[in-house]
């Protein structure tokens, strides 16, 4: 017995000229060719500034870059909350502040 899904597919994707078939379910086709778009602009960005040769060199600088990103988007949001507290503290304090002011 398979342990695919029942709806998976076979998309084709193009990173730096060279095509690529990779198996995913239909809900997930769309995230993949985003996915394989990113990539494709990430590696080519890097080849064409010629610090980088070779393709394995380019594939592995794209993806510590994408890993960063994902590392910094990652830390970004886990402090959003924190954020968000001060925000709200400053808010009541300001309006504890007029409500103050408002009954002098």
């Amino acid at each position: 017995m398979s342990s695919k899904p029942l709806n998976t597919a076979t998309v084709a994707v193009t990173i730096l000229d060279k095509e690529y078939r990779v198996a995913c379910s239909e809900e997930e086709q769309t995230g993949l060719q985003a996915s394989a778009k990113l990539l494709n602009e990430r590696m080519a960005r890097i080849r064409n500034s010629g610090s980088v040769i070779g393709g394995e060199r380019i594939a592995v600088m794209a993806a510590l870059n994408i890993a960063h990103e994902l590392i910094q988007a990652k830390a970004e949001l886990a402090r959003q909350p924190v954020e968000e507290q001060m925000i709200e503290r400053l808010h009541e304090k300001v309006q504890a502040a007029l409500s103050k002011f408002d009954e002098s």
